[in-house]
């Protein structure tokens, strides 16, 4: 459905640089999300460490979104 964010309560109209920037933070976080899921079927790596730094990397890339996007709800 085309610009069914419109129907989304809290969403707003992006320019085309927000578009452009949220998309490389996404393209990183796919990229750190490998190494992430490398670093956990590796043999005497710690995985609560690994466990963590996933969380953790998840909430900053998702902050970094969200500095963008800028969302008006909760």
């Amino acid at each position: 459905m085309e610009n069914q964010h419109r129907k989304i309560s809290g969403y707003r109209e992006l320019a085309q640089w927000e578009i452009d920037a949220m998309n490389a933070i996404k393209t990183q976080a796919a990229m750190v999300g490998d190494l992430i899921e490398t670093l956990g079927k590796l043999q005497g790596v710690d995985q609560r460490a690994v466990a963590i730094a996933r969380t953790e990397l998840q909430t900053g890339f998702m902050w970094a979104v969200r500095a963008i996007a800028q969302p008006t709800t909760f």
